[in-house]
């Protein structure tokens, strides 16, 4: 079981695209609504440094705030994919 935090937006197609994958591979994870101005986001400023989303923390493998989804995507395949050990 893994404790996956994800910071995400309603209706963001990048958002979604992580959320797809950790369905996908079938993942447990905490969902972090933010709001959808950058000068309220303070909570996801708080762990990644920007206020971008999506963010994911994984506090399992010292990931602490990762943003860009197409980075989220390749990192979850690999860390809970089939490719993973």
């Amino acid at each position: 079981m893994s404790n996956l935090e994800l910071y995400e937006l309603d209706g963001c197609p990048y958002c979604a695209k992580v959320v797809d994958k950790l369905n996908e591979l079938d993942l447990d994870y905490e969902s972090h609504m933010v709001p959808s101005s950058h000068a309220d986001r303070d909570e996801v400023e708080a762990v990644s440094g920007q206020t971008g989303v999506p963010v994911l923390v994984d506090p399992d493998n010292d990931v602490e705030g990762m943003p860009e989804s197409d980075d989220i995507v390749a990192y979850l395949e690999e860390e809970y994919g089939e490719g993973a050990a």
